[in-house]
């Protein structure tokens, strides 16, 4: 029942489409122009990809188990080992949340009182860079998030719902047992870093209600700020 449930709920896809945008993480640190995190360019991006692939041998070998599950005892282990992996991919996703955010108030400390050795056009580039990682990143949290998690979604523990989608609603026809994958929280963190406010999607829990705060800030800042620079460079 465990199995059939999983394969139902899980996008198969999904794990990669997450890994994908943690490298994408990654590469956007590494085309940063001006020294903007704590961290050097290089070692930011390398910790990132460390912590990624035993992340990923990880929920491979856990998503073998299940395929193999035949009782409930093998079920109540890959639950605990999905527990785990949730929490190694929330405190990824944690470290590339601060070393984003770090960089974000860098560049925000550049364009209101300057820096050495940076000018202005590399500056807006590199804020348009941390821009879009941040949306990249809200994304992994959303998805990290609903209900448990990939990891716990679709197990009988599941939790309560974060977000209300339209699909979930009682008359959206075609979408009886429809679920929302890794595309689906992107899109809602996409919107809510350019609407600065939910779209389509509400969030329901306390949690998401302040992660969608926290985004929406950080990208009004951004797109403020670099449109107000943008323009005194231009001019």
């Amino acid at each position: 029942m465990h199995l059939d449930q999983h394969r139902r709920q899980t996008h198969p896809l999904d794990f990669w489409l997450a890994r994908g945008a943690i490298l994408i993480t990654a590469l956007l640190n590494l085309l940063l122009i001006n020294k903007l995190t704590f961290l050097p360019w290089w070692l930011a991006s390398s910790l990132e990809l460390a912590l990624l692939v035993p992340l990923s041998v990880a929920t491979a070998w856990t998503q073998v188990r299940m395929r193999r599950a035949t009782n409930e005892h093998h079920w109540t282990s890959i639950r605990n080992q999905r527990r785990i992996i949730r929490k190694a991919a929330i405190y990824l996703t944690a470290l590339i949340t601060a070393i984003n955010f770090e960089a974000l108030f860098a560049v925000l400390h550049a364009l209101l009182y300057g820096a050495k050795g940076a000018n202005g056009q590399t500056l807006l580039i590199d804020a348009l860079n941390i821009w879009l990682t941040n949306v990249v990143v809200f994304s992994l949290w959303f998805w990290n998030l609903d209900r448990g998690g990939p990891a716990l979604r679709g197990l009988k523990d599941e939790k309560a719902a974060d977000f209300m989608f339209p699909q979930m609603m009682g008359n959206s026809l075609g979408y009886a047992n429809w679920t929302p994958g890794f595309v689906d929280y992107f899109f809602v963190s996409f919107t809510n870093a350019t609407a600065f406010s939910p779209t389509d999607t509400m969030p329901l829990s306390a949690r998401t209600k302040l992660l969608f705060i926290i985004e929406s800030s950080a990208s009004l800042l951004t797109v403020g700020l670099v449109a107000a620079r943008a323009v005194n460079i231009l001019t």
